[in-house]
């Protein structure tokens, strides 16, 4: 069956509806971003400050798994070991307005991949939209999961290990504010990013320029990849790398079996319209 009319629309008619879509979208983030921000103290005090106490939950469940396998360095941020300070005017002031922009647009994420399928749906077949039926959800959720993974886990390792590195004695960690929150800020959404792998290599399998066994042939390369990504991100522990591999190691297996549905659905549908 072919596109429907909106195939029709001239380019500055396209370019139009498109820059609607980006508006909306924009205003989604502003929205979300106002709303952090008249609740930043709530989201200063309990959940960018949370990771570096104690009593956070991932810290608690690090010290208990710690006590039961007998190693004390799995016992992460179990003492304040460094002071978060501002050394500037509008300091905090501009540290409120980052966070509270990037969480309107962690916020607002799924709302832009609803904006992005309402800009590109019209353009495909009747087969191609039956297809991508549900993928504003599955992106979305993806990338909440990433988020939720580097603020739960990366995020609590990387405030343990840097914050409380040292060279010396006689240097103490004074943590500037905006390094504080731009590290905890910033993580999460790209660790959202991160997990939208399998969704990409679905699309690149839709478009021909990745296969399964391309991805089965590379394996061991993007596992090196995988791994060094993991030693980057986490202190420099083999546990803590293998709590933040394993997740990506699933998510570069999933991207197999899923490009291979993909790349099986994908024939079908060419055989079906010869």
């Amino acid at each position: 069956m072919a596109k429907n009319s909106s195939e029709e629309m001239s380019f500055l008619e396209h370019l139009e509806e498109l820059r609607w879509h980006i508006v909306r979208s924009a205003a989604a983030i502003v929205v979300f971003a106002v709303i952090a921000f008249i609740f930043s103290r709530f989201i200063f005090d309990f959940l960018l400050l949370a990771p570096k106490n104690p009593d956070f939950i991932t810290n608690r469940l690090m010290c208990k798994l710690g006590d039961y396998l007998h190693t004390a360095s799995l016992c992460i941020n179990s003492r304040s070991a460094f002071i978060i300070q501002n050394i500037q005017m509008a300091g905090q002031f501009k540290a409120d307005i980052m966070v509270s922009l990037i969480v309107g647009i962690i916020i607002a994420f799924p709302y832009i991949m609803w904006e992005v399928w309402r800009f590109i749906a019209p353009a495909l077949y009747d087969k191609e939209r039956q297809a991508a039926r549900g993928s504003v959800w599955a992106v979305s959720a993806f990338f909440l999961l990433g988020a939720a993974f580097g603020y739960f886990v990366i995020v609590p390792l990387s405030i343990d290990f840097l914050g409380g590195y040292s060279t010396s004695v006689q240097i103490s960690n004074q943590i500037a504010l905006d390094s504080y929150f731009s590290t905890v800020a910033f993580v999460p959404l790209g660790t959202g990013v991160v997990f939208e792998l399998p969704l990409l290599m679905i699309f690149l399998t839709k478009v021909g320029v990745v296969t399964p066994d391309f991805l089965k042939k590379y394996r061991k390369h993007a596992y090196l990849v995988l791994l060094i990504l993991a030693a980057v991100i986490t202190p420099p522990d083999v546990f803590s790398q293998i709590i933040v591999v394993f997740p990506l190691v699933l998510l570069y297996e999933a991207s197999i079996v899923m490009t291979k549905i993909t790349a099986r659905k994908h024939q079908q549908i060419l055989d079906s319209e010869q």
